[in-house]
């Protein structure tokens, strides 16, 4: 096991009814001037906003409300969340909704904490966050883990680049998590959800070390995961299914399922891409590159995918290879059966590609060879090409 050091402050209050709590969480933290960040309009209609707006105004807070958050969070989105931030004098930012508006509402902190810098430096790494203002969330979405980890991800669609940026000033003070408000979601949301909180630990799971206990507690989070998800899609209304997976999506992003390794997360830089140029959910980007990054980089450690086909779908096979395959086989049945794709035809925003838009994809996930990515198989750009030319005619 490597050494590492594990930071997670964020305060979690679970359970129904419990965005009544909010104001009283945001004086905890010592705010006293609020910017809302939401995203398309679903907080509206549900009463979920103005509720929480009435319960801070009842608590003496000031509240100022800023809506639109994408799906595929974007950089000019963000920037003009920081003006509202600066105008409204706002000291504490409140992510209401799902990872877009939770990580909107990061972003905006730490614009309205350094106004003189360009917000983008920040995710470029030309420039270090050394400060940001406090963030809570109250959360309606299981899914990004974003409520209670370190990183958030912008898009600028100017460039068309997708990048993530992890640090300890990202973690939000508190989450609000009533699994009842993840209730009116559509299914596909959901699957989208589930598929990402998969992700979130085999990103970290699928890396060169053993560890036992990590992988343990890993394992057994993917196994909560896929039995309730296929509870979850086939009824949104299940409220143990629902708040499973709620925990679920915080514990697979919070670090905890990756201790004393480096973790891969190729897909989700593989994935990151589609999304950039595609428009497509996360989620939906993450199972599209699943089974063909698998495929293409198991043989550098038969081990783990068999152990992974063991432990998580309860497979067995003398054969190493034809049990390592059964695993990934097993992984992409998944997907399937709640409703994801698993290849650029069955993704419904992207379909059959070119062999330019394929190598445009490469050398955009390599930011223009300046990069590799992944470290249970290191991936140069001609991997790269590999992977989404097989997610292109699978």
């Amino acid at each position: 096991m490597n050494a590492f050091t594990y930071y997670s402050p964020t305060e979690i209050v679970f359970g129904k009814d419990t965005e009544l709590q909010t104001a009283a969480m945001i004086r905890k933290y010592g705010g006293t001037r609020v910017l809302a960040v939401y995203g398309g309009g679903s907080v509206v209609r549900s009463g979920l906003l103005e509720k929480i707006c009435a319960n801070l105004k009842e608590a003496g807070l000031a509240c100022t409300c800023f809506g639109g958050a994408k799906a595929n969070p974007t950089l000019e989105h963000a920037r003009e969340g920081v003006k509202a931030a600066l105008e409204s004098k706002a000291d504490f930012i409140l992510g209401i909704g799902g990872g877009s508006a939770i990580d909107t509402a990061k972003a905006i902190a730490i614009g309205a904490a350094n106004p003189q810098a360009d917000l983008w430096d920040f995710w470029t790494r030309a420039r270090a966050v050394e400060k940001a203002l406090p963030t809570g969330a109250v959360l309606t979405i299981a899914a990004a883990g974003s409520e209670s980890s370190n990183s958030a991800v912008l898009t600028n669609t100017e460039t068309g680049s997708k990048r993530g940026l992890g640090t300890d000033q990202n973690r939000p003070r508190f989450a609000i998590m009533n699994p009842e408000l993840t209730m009116t979601l559509p299914v596909y949301q959901v699957a989208c959800g589930v598929t990402d909180i998969m992700m979130h630990t085999l990103d970290r799971y699928f890396n060169p070390l053993d560890n036992e206990l990590t992988d343990a507690l890993a394992e057994a989070l993917l196994k909560t995961v896929i039995a309730k998800g296929a509870i979850a899609v086939k009824n949104p209304q299940d409220y143990d299914a629902m708040s499973e997976l709620m925990w679920a999506g915080s514990l697979s992003h919070n670090g905890l399922t990756g201790l004393g390794s480096n973790g891969d997360f190729a897909v989700h830089q593989l994935g990151h891409e589609l999304s950039a140029m595609f428009d497509t959910a996360h989620g939906a980007s993450l199972a599209t590159v699943w089974e063909s990054w698998a495929l293409h980089v198991w043989a550098a450690k038969p081990s783990r995918f068999a152990r992974y086909a063991r432990n998580v779908w309860g497979l067995e096979n003398g054969d190493e290879t034809a049990l390592v395959l059964a695993g990934i086989r097993a992984t992409g049945d998944f997907f399937r059966s709640i409703g994801m794709p698993t290849s650029f035809t069955a993704n419904q925003d992207i379909g059959v590609q070119e062999e330019k838009t394929l190598k445009d994809l490469a050398l955009g996930c390599t930011f223009g060879r300046t990069r590799t990515i992944g470290t249970f198989q290191v991936l140069g750009e001609e991997d790269i090409l590999a992977i989404y030319r097989d997610a292109n005619t699978r």
